[in-house]
C-alpha cells in the first residue's frame, strides 16, 4: 500500500514542531500502521505479549521518533504534572502512576505521599538506583493491576488510554476502580478525537490508525468510565499545570458536538485543542 501525505502536512508539522522530511514521516506511518494492525486483530492473550513487543520495535526502528528527540522537554512537563496532582494528594496517601515509563513523575511526587507506585508492562526505563525509598514498581500485562482492592488513593495516567486496544480499555478501568479506595480518584489525560488524530496518522488521515487504538471524546470517555464502575466523572480545563475550570459536562459536550460538525482545519484550531484536551477525574 502506498501512503500519501495530506496536502496541508507542512502546516501540521509547524504546529507539532516536527521537522522530519516527508520520507521519514511516511516510514514512520508505514511501520506504525503495521504494528497497530497486529494489535488490533490480536486476541487478548496475544495482546498481553504484543504491547511490549510492538513498542520496542517502534522505538528501536525509528531513531528520529518525536518521543526520543523531545526528551529534553520532559522535565518541564513533569513540573506541570506535579502542580496539577499535588493538591489531590495527602501525606498518608498511596499514589499509582499507570503507564509510568521512566517513573520520573512518581519519583517527583514521592515527597507528598506515603507510597508511590509505578505500573507498566516493563521496568526497562526505570532507574532504580535513583528511586526514592517509598517507590515500588508494579508490572502489568497491559490490563491487570496486581494490587489489593481499596489500596490506592489517587491514580493517574497521561497519554495512555488511547494506546489500549478497545477491548482492554474498559477492563483496565475496572481494575483501576477496583484498586481505588471508596472516594479515591483517577485522573486520566488523553487526547480528544475531536481535535485529532494525534498520532502519526495526523499527516495522512482524518482518524487515528496508528498506535492510538482509539481516541475518545468527552461523551465516549465518560460513558466508559461510568460503565466500569466509577460513581462520577468530572472534566477539567488545565493551563500550564494549573486547573483553571471544571465546566459542566453538558456545556463541554455541547461545544464538542458543535466542533465535530466543523471542517478539520477549524477542529484543529488552538481553541479546539484547548477545549478538547481531555482531563477526566473519575471518582469511585
Amino acid at each position: 500500500m502506498t501512503f500519501v501525505l495530506r496536502p496541508d502536512y507542512v502546516a501540521i508539522q509547524r504546529r507539532r514542531k516536527d521537522s522530519r522530511p516527508p520520507e521519514r514521516l511516511i516510514a514512520h506511518y508505514e511501520l506504525e500502521r503495521s504494528l497497530a494492525d497486529r494489535l488490533r486483530i490480536a486476541g487478548r492473550d496475544e495482546r498481553s505479549r504484543l504491547y511490549g513487543e510492538v513498542y520496542s520495535t517502534l522505538f528501536d526502528s525509528l531513531p528520529d521518533h518525536p518521543q526520543k528527540t523531545t526528551a529534553g522537554l520532559r522535565t518541564g512537563r513533569i513540573a506541570k504534572q506535579v502542580k496539577l496532582l499535588k493538591p489531590l494528594m495527602g501525606r498518608s496517601d498511596v499514589y499509582l502512576e499507570i503507564g509510568c515509563g521512566d517513573a520520573l513523575l512518581p519519583f517527583a511526587l514521592s515527597g507528598f505521599a506515603r507510597q508511590v507506585l509505578g505500573l507498566d508492562v516493563t521496568d526497562a526505563l526505570v532507574d532504580f538506583a535513583a528511586a526514592p525509598a517509598n517507590f515500588r514498581f508494579v508490572k502489568t500485562d497491559g490490563v491487570e493491576i496486581l494490587l489489593a482492592e481499596n489500596s490506592v488513593d489517587l491514580a493517574h495516567s497521561d497519554q495512555l488510554m488511547e494506546h489500549l486496544h478497545v477491548e482492554d480499555a474498559e477492563a483496565q478501568l475496572r481494575e483501576i476502580c477496583r484498586v481505588l479506595r471508596p472516594g479515591g480518584r483517577y485522573m486520566c489525560k488523553t487526547p480528544s478525537s475531536v481535535s485529532g488524530p494525534h498520532d502519526i496518522s495526523v499527516f495522512f488521515d482524518e482518524v487515528a490508525r496508528g498506535m492510538h487504538m482509539r481516541e475518545y471524546d468527552y461523551g465516549s470517555l465518560r460513558a466508559l468510565m461510568l460503565q466500569a464502575g466509577f460513581r462520577s466523572v468530572q472534566f477539567l480545563l488545565v493551563v500550564a499545570g494549573y486547573r483553571v475550570a471544571a465546566p459542566p459536562y453538558q456545556l463541554l459536550r455541547g461545544i464538542e458536538r458543535a466542533l465535530q460538525r466543523l471542517p478539520g482545519r477549524l477542529r484543529h484550531s488552538y481553541l479546539a485543542r484547548f477545549l478538547m484536551g481531555i482531563t477526566a477525574v473519575a471518582t469511585k
